[in-house]
């Protein structure tokens, strides 16, 4: 009997790769290479990750496709209408790398807040005076107030880890959260939040009303020195008003590791801009997290194989 087909369009850990490789005929190929349609075209299973987009005329090009695998958190590259109208699964690995992105929001926030200078030569006593009082920071954690926007999987860990530090913890979600989940966070309305937080931290998710969810509206409402972050996504931030508001405010700070496009081009409005900081979508980089988001394929072989998956989202 031959072995389902399943189409790769993006990177896989080997370890994934090599359990998925011996169930099914595991084809590495990008959406651009030759030969993608006639593989789409028989292929049982297609496993992508960030940057190939699922749309509904790929979907429609695929009429033996029983399951889409996203090896990732976020499921905005994948059109689930048109998956749910044609009968084919959609499978991810929603807390796959929730720790990994947490590590690396405080890791930016701490770089951020507390300067520092590694030393590769002796200094003499007016030097090492000068260096000391140059990296003396203005604020510690525990005198600011943690805004977070989206009290899901990662906003309940920023949360722990903010009340852990001592910080005044508040957020805004769209549901309502029991006490014993927010780790001492307390709600309070969306513009409260942007009003009153020092740092903000978005952590909502990809649905398609979130576009542009901090506009100028929302970047009016800040303080003149907060910190904002986001290590969400890309497309929740207005990139104009953003670029607006830090030029219009230098004591501010924007730490952006997840940008609308990506990756960027010369012509990126918030390039050049100096208290605007970016990174090029690093927070799940751990070799932990990648290998926890190839490890969709055991979903995918369970609808393969007529099981019910254990994370689904159509």
């Amino acid at each position: 009997m031959n072995k389902p087909l399943v189409l790769q369009t993006e990177d896989l850990d080997e370890g994934p790769a090599r359990w998925l490789g011996e169930r099914c005929e595991l084809v590495p190929c990008g959406v651009s290479d030759k030969g993608f349609d006639l593989l789409l075209s028989t292929a049982r299973a297609l496993l992508v990750r960030t940057y190939t987009r699922v749309d509904a005329a790929m979907v429609s090009r695929a009429p033996n496709l029983k399951v889409v695998g996203r090896a990732g958190v976020g499921l905005d590259n994948v059109d689930l209408e048109a998956c749910r109208a044609r009968g084919v699964r959609v499978v991810y690995t929603p807390d796959a790398n929730s720790e990994a992105v947490v590590e690396y929001v405080w890791k930016m926030l701490l770089d951020a807040l507390r300067p520092h200078r590694y030393l590769s030569e002796a200094l003499d006593d007016k030097s090492w005076s000068k260096t000391r009082k140059a990296m003396r920071a203005p604020r510690e954690l525990n005198q600011m107030t943690l805004g977070i926007l989206g009290l899901g999987r990662i906003g309940k860990r920023m949360a722990r880890v903010g009340t852990a530090l001592g910080m005044r913890v508040l957020y805004h979600d769209l549901l309502e959260m029991a006490p014993e989940v927010r780790f001492g966070a307390v709600a309070v309305g969306r513009d409260e939040l942007l009003r009153t937080s020092d740092i903000l931290t978005v952590h909502v998710d990809g649905r398609p009303s979130n576009r542009h969810l901090l506009g100028r509206g929302a970047f009016d409402l800040l303080k003149p020195d907060a910190i904002f972050v986001n290590a969400a996504r890309g497309f929740l931030v207005d990139n104009a008003a953003c670029a607006e508001f830090f030029s219009a405010h230098p004591a501010a700070l924007a730490l952006l590791d997840v940008h609308d496009p990506e990756p960027f081009g010369p012509s990126y409005p918030l390039l050049g801009i100096p208290n605007i900081r970016l990174s090029p979508h690093l927070a799940a980089a751990t070799a932990r997290a990648q290998e926890n988001m190839s490890w969709v394929v055991r979903d995918i072989w369970r609808v393969l194989s007529g099981e019910p998956a254990e994370f689904a989202a159509v």
